[in-house]
């Protein structure tokens, strides 16, 4: 009777239809599955994960399988109807999560039924008769799994399960093994390369000796062509417009997403944009030059009201700004510190470094030792958290040092 049950199919659904007639068949797993695309996507997947444990459970031989974790979208059953019968909801659905770990099919069917809500009555009568038999018949199985013949697979047709784990520790991937396979590939790529790094790296000495520069960078991880043709560029632009060029004297220049002067005084040349862009950019220099004081200014004045706390940009840390972006910034906190006046004691957080920020909601104390202040921060809160994090701030920043 058992094996009429579980043989026909691994779902647990068919199963219950292969029954005797004469035991009440209980609600099906599919008659509680939600119509909705999304569940029913769930559910469809999730009985053929189901499908697959319960056959290889029944395979001969098969030592071990994985936890498997199956959701199903299932009905609730209404326990108060006036028959006695358990009838689904029309329209509730929860989810009902389980983990199949179990080894032989009985537990597992068992398992299953009860975390789907689903009755075992008949499962447990069956399983009644399987323990009613006697016990020298019973004592003949044994629980230690079988070890087959290699030609039992051949004959059967079967997978053998130590072949399987045989080739899959053969294909797995190592780093040894990885650098073995691309080792020489790497050699060959970079002895390629190498004129054109040695190309890269006359071109950017001539650049920064001819125009003066501090350094030449990109933000981008480019190829190696391609910064070369963007030096050609900015060389040939050189050559037609020299005076213009000379304005960057002293500066960093840096290839990027669009032209500009950055927030902490680079030249950020766009790498989409034509040689009219890149022109007037330097022709602007002088204004940028004028602008950048005047943000020094400002951050002197916003360390005066903060009680000597300096104000710094970290472009490592903070997302990428124009001038006139951080300038912005700046003169927008300014004003309502103007506003508010907090009283900090003159010089009392000396030593001490704050960076702005307009994407966080609460100010906050880096483990390198600056403060993230927020500009839009309630004043009174802002007072509060730096004085009470001062000591954890200049302890963060000796360790820092350390």
């Amino acid at each position: 009777t058992f094996q009429c049950y579980a043989k026909p199919s691994a779902c647990p659904e068919k199963a219950l239809e292969n029954t005797p007639q004469r035991i009440s068949r209980p609600p099906r797993l599919q008659d509680s599955l939600p119509q909705s695309a999304h569940d029913h996507e769930v559910n469809e997947n999730s009985l053929k994960r189901l499908s697959a444990y319960l056959e290889n459970l029944q395979k001969p031989g098969f030592k071990s399988l994985k936890p498997t974790q199956l959701v199903f979208y299932v009905r609730e059953t209404d326990q108060n109807s006036s028959d006695g019968q358990e009838h689904f909801s029309t329209s509730r659905f929860r989810a009902v999560k389980f983990t199949l770990h179990t080894r032989d099919l009985l537990s597992t069917v068992l398992y299953i039924l009860n975390s789907c809500s689903l009755s075992i009555e008949h499962i447990q009568s069956l399983n009644t008769n399987v323990h009613s038999q006697p016990l020298k018949e019973a004592t003949r199985i044994s629980d230690r799994p079988i070890k087959w013949d290699k030609s039992y697979y051949s004959f059967t047709g079967f997978k053998d399960p130590d072949e399987d784990l045989e080739q899959v520790w053969r294909m797995e991937t190592t780093l040894t093994s990885w650098l073995d396979n691309n080792g020489k590939s790497a050699v060959k790529k970079l002895k390629n390369s190498l004129p054109l790094r040695k190309e890269l790296d006359r071109l950017k000495d001539e650049l920064s000796h001819q125009l003066q520069l501090s350094d030449i960078r990109w933000q981008r991880s480019w190829g190696i062509a391609h910064r070369c043709s963007q030096l050609h560029s900015l060389g040939r632009l050189a050559q037609q417009n020299l005076e213009s060029l000379k304005n960057a004297k002293g500066c960093t220049i840096i290839f990027t997403d669009r032209s500009g002067m950055s927030a902490v005084g680079h030249v950020m040349l766009g790498t989409m944009d034509v040689h009219h862009h890149w022109t007037k950019l330097f022709e602007r220099l002088p204004s940028y030059f004028d602008l950048q004081r005047s943000l020094m200014l400002l951050e002197d004045q916003i360390s005066c009201l903060l009680g000597g706390i300096q104000v710094v940009y970290i472009e490592e840390l903070q997302p990428v700004l124009t001038l006139e972006e951080y300038y912005s910034l700046l003169d927008v906190f300014y004003n309502r510190l103007l506003k508010s006046r907090i009283p900090f004691h003159p010089r009392s957080l000396r030593g001490l470094q704050m960076i702005l920020n307009s994407d966080r909601y609460a100010p906050s104390l880096h483990k390198l030792g600056h403060f993230n202040i927020v500009i839009l921060c309630y004043q009174a809160n802002l007072q509060w958290f730096i004085l009470t994090k001062a000591q954890q701030a200049r302890e963060n920043m000796k360790r820092k040092e350390e």
